[in-house]
């Protein structure tokens, strides 16, 4: 994520893949305010292990792109909701890279960071049958948990 205040966004994320048995690591990397760190993380990405990127942003929202720009793993990237513009700017900042650099983009807040963990744990359970499973069952209490009738 881009900073700190990004958390409360992408703990959403976090906890959806900790729930799926999903090992993550969560790290601010700004664009703007620590682009070495960026460089060192989406360079160094894969060799460290990463299979797939899941970078939050707001306002300008440079971290996703610019991870895009640095690494071939699937990036997904959350707008994060912002003051002046509710994260409109976010999304489309994200969500119109240009040809070649592509980021998946999710929903805007924390819908877009549960959605971005659940579409990591697909990607990665095209080759974990025991992570598909468990994204299997996750989506099964998801649908038993609807209740069919609303009630007061």
């Amino acid at each position: 994520m881009g900073s700190q205040s990004d958390w409360s966004t992408m703990r959403h994320a976090a906890e959806t893949l900790e729930e799926l048995g999903v090992s993550s690591d969560a790290r601010i990397v700004s664009a703007h305010r620590t682009p070495d760190r960026l460089i060192t993380f989406a360079k160094g990405a894969r060799d460290a292990g990463f299979k797939v990127i899941i970078a939050g942003a707001g306002g300008a929202a440079h971290l996703p792109g610019m991870t895009a720009a640095m690494t071939s793993l699937p990036v997904l990237g959350v707008p994060v909701e912002s003051k002046a513009l509710s994260g409109k700017d976010s999304l489309l900042s994200i969500v119109q890279m240009p040809g070649g650099i592509p980021v998946g983009t999710l929903a805007i807040g924390k819908a877009g960071a549960i959605n971005a963990a659940l579409l990591a744990a697909s990607i990665l359970a095209l080759t974990d049958p025991e992570l598909a499973k468990r994204l299997e069952a996750f989506r099964a209490r998801q649908t038993e948990n609807v209740a069919e009738r609303p009630h007061d």
